[in-house]
């Protein structure tokens, strides 16, 4: 159904607010784009962008399908937007090493290879010490084993945001700088947006709001239960050659990007809307590194980068239609795989707004869950599914 400019809303800036836009505007759907700081400027800017469908929280799982969607529609979106923008996202296929250092490690390590070596498209295979180093030579001398899998991939996050802005732009999509602070409603349907000094009048809106995404639940008489979650990250000038594939241990990881810089990362740390980098994530991260890669002991650090990542009590995305206020849509929950579901949670968003069949199915993702108080079963509080991830490569 044609709509003109001002029919759709979107609150938000990073990776699913874009990608919603540019997907829409590529159906002929323009729309406005309301951001409160800058684009990218906060999770989706920052992020590792690692593209590691095969592993993490709910993978195998409700989170598989979007993961491999979102791999899929990275590899589209690479040449397709540089084609249109001029902007290389560099995306790459990188193979990742995901390594063992006790037997405990070795059986989780393990146990995911039957279904991991069930995808198509991906060559995953267990490498006994030896063969780990033939990957890469400088692993400790700690490592007993490791999960290599081929196939997945990275991408540099604030390229892609920003190619799918101007891809967006030039389709019509307009930028608002702004704070919305609520919407307007007749009935059960939505009538605008409400930003701080006005109203953008409109008949659907998208709230992609990141961690804040929790300010909108009175707007919509719903709760969405999403909260920050802390990440910093180091990029460091490192001695020798790059390192080619990345190098993961449980939640920890390091790759060489085209920067010319060793990325090495991650904390996970329940900070609120604290954005700064601290002294103690540093050491944190610099002790996880040099485990895995001693010679990185000499390593120096170039920038230190911290980011709010926003998660669910039960680890899912929440992405879908608001139950009862037709043409309201919420996209958000990303957590650690922000990066690789974006383009897929903009994908579905658009084919929901449009009145398509989804690509993906989005049942264990519905806004309204958190409203009957029943987080299902099968997926703790994400505590649970941090742990749970350990031992696991993850973006």
């Amino acid at each position: 159904m044609a709509r003109s400019s001002d029919d759709v809303v979107i609150v938000g800036g990073g990776i699913a607010g874009m990608a919603a836009a540019y997907y829409l505007a590529k159906s002929g759907v323009p729309s406005i784009v309301v951001e409160r700081d800058a684009i990218g400027s906060h999770a989706s800017g920052f992020a590792y962008g690692g593209l590691s469908p095969m592993t993490g929280f709910g993978i195998p799982g409700p989170l598989a399908e979007i993961a491999h969607d979102g791999m899929r529609l990275h590899r589209e979106l690479a040449p397709v937007l540089a084609e249109e923008t001029g902007i290389d996202v560099d995306f790459r296929l990188r193979a990742s090493l995901a390594l063992a250092f006790t037997e405990a490690d070795v059986r989780r390590l393990r146990a995911a290879l039957p279904w991991q070596q069930g995808q198509p498209g991906y060559a995953v295979r267990w490498l006994d010490r030896a063969e780990a180093l033939s990957v890469e030579p400088r692993i400790s001398d700690e490592t007993l084993g490791a999960a290599l899998i081929e196939g997945g991939g990275a991408v540099e996050p604030y390229r892609l945001v920003l190619a799918l802005t101007r891809a967006a732009e030039r389709l019509g999509v307009v930028l608002r700088h702004g704070r919305a602070i609520g919407l307007r409603r007749d009935g059960g349907r939505i009538t605008g947006v409400v930003l701080e000094r006005e109203v953008l009048s409109c008949a659907t809106a998208v709230l992609a709001m990141g961690p804040w995404s929790a300010e909108a639940s009175e707007w919509i008489g719903t709760p969405i239960d999403v909260r920050p979650l802390k990440g910093q990250i180091l990029r460091l000038q490192a001695p020798g050659p790059p390192v080619e594939c990345s190098v993961g241990w449980g939640h920890n990881y390091a790759t060489s990007k085209t920067d010319g810089l060793l990325w090495a990362g991650t904390t996970e740390e329940e900070a609120g809307f604290d954005e700064e980098s601290t002294p103690a994530a540093r050491d944190d991260i610099g002790a996880a590194l040099v485990r895995m890669l001693p010679v990185m002991a000499d390593a120096q650090v170039a920038q230190q980068t911290a980011c709010l990542r926003p998660v669910t009590s039960d680890g899912l995305l929440v992405l879908g239609g608001v139950p009862g206020l037709d043409g309201v849509y919420v996209a958000t929950g990303g957590a650690r795989k922000g990066i690789l579901y974006g383009p897929a949670m903009g994908h579905a968003i658009a084919d929901l707004v449009l009145g398509r069949d989804t690509r993906i199915a989005l049942d264990a993702f519905a806004p309204g869950r958190f409203a009957a108080g029943a987080n299902s079963a099968a997926y703790r509080p994400i505590a649970t599914a941090r742990a749970r991830a350990r031992g696991r490569p993850s973006s």
